[in-house]
């Protein structure tokens, strides 16, 4: 947890549940930003060596700015390999998620991985529930 963050005790809890959904680390930041971190499976080489670095294999889950009503502004972002792109993006849509950028982030990476980022302004829980449900074919 980041220093000299006043929290409040509602925050913590929202953030403890927003990442227990999506199997994640869940940490506060300062903000307050509820900041959620969970390892892949991916087994991946770029340039021909072996990677299992967190800059590849991390998805990242957020929420913030948290107004009276319970929603807040939620963001996510995901490796996937190139064949489960169409399906991840189709799955978050149709939970009314935006994707909101698709590339890539390494050269000669083998099998080729392509990174997602999603936003929304909705409950943490709901956004959580279904970027999880979206998500769940991932290997």
């Amino acid at each position: 947890m980041a220093h000299n963050v006043k929290v409040s005790p509602e925050f913590k809890k929202l953030c403890t549940k927003f990442g227990k959904i999506l199997g994640g680390e869940s940490e506060i930041e300062d903000g307050p930003v509820c900041f959620v971190t969970r390892m892949t499976n991916l087994k991946e080489t770029i340039l021909g060596r072996k990677t299992n670095s967190p800059l590849v294999s991390m998805q990242m889950f957020s929420f913030e700015s948290l107004d009276a009503s319970g929603r807040a502004l939620c963001l996510g972002e995901t490796a996937v390999h190139q064949n489960e792109v169409n399906r991840l993006i189709s799955n978050l849509r149709k939970r009314g998620i935006k994707v909101t950028a698709l590339h890539n982030h390494w050269l000669k990476e083998n099998p080729r991985l392509m990174y997602i980022h999603w936003e929304a302004i909705m409950n943490p829980v709901v956004f959580a529930e279904r970027t999880k449900q979206s998500i769940s074919f991932l290997g």
